[in-house]
């Protein structure tokens, strides 16, 4: 989880719209935010920063401030009950016999091809020969 910080150069709200939308569609984006009175845009997830700056540079003038790990917010631990000992046990070795039971699939991203691959037709030349007898525009004394 990465968490980026953008500075953004924009003038109305149908840029940051734009912006927004830009954003949202970039794979691995799990939150952003845009705080208006600085022009900053902070994105969260695993998103390349470069990726982020190229799709925005055709809308608005963008910097990047700073890139770095996403801080989760601390969870409090509450010491668990011997209820939840008991179930937190049997959990994991349920977990692993299943894994063990059912392997993951492998996905085969080029297992099927074409058993003939296509060439294009050659176009054919058609070539038209007149005859003196039947071109009418033709010269020729007789």
């Amino acid at each position: 989880m990465m968490k980026v910080v953008l500075k953004l150069e924009y003038l109305d709200e149908k840029v940051k719209q734009k912006v927004m939308k830009k954003v949202s569609v970039v794979e691995g984006v799990d939150s952003m935010s845009i705080d208006t009175k600085d022009k900053k845009l902070t994105v969260t997830g695993n998103v390349d920063p470069v990726e982020l700056v190229s799709k925005l540079k055709k809308l608005c003038h963008t910097e990047i401030l700073s890139v770095g790990p996403a801080k989760e917010p601390e969870k409090k631990k509450d010491e668990p009950k011997k209820e939840d000992a008991k179930k937190a046990a049997v959990a994991p070795a349920a977990a692993t016999a299943a894994i063990k039971a059912y392997p993951a699939p492998v996905l085969y991203q080029y297992q099927y091809q074409q058993p003939y691959p296509h060439y294009p037709t050659p176009v054919p030349a058609y070539q038209h020969y007149y005859s003196v007898e039947e071109d009418p525009n033709s010269c020729v004394i007789c």
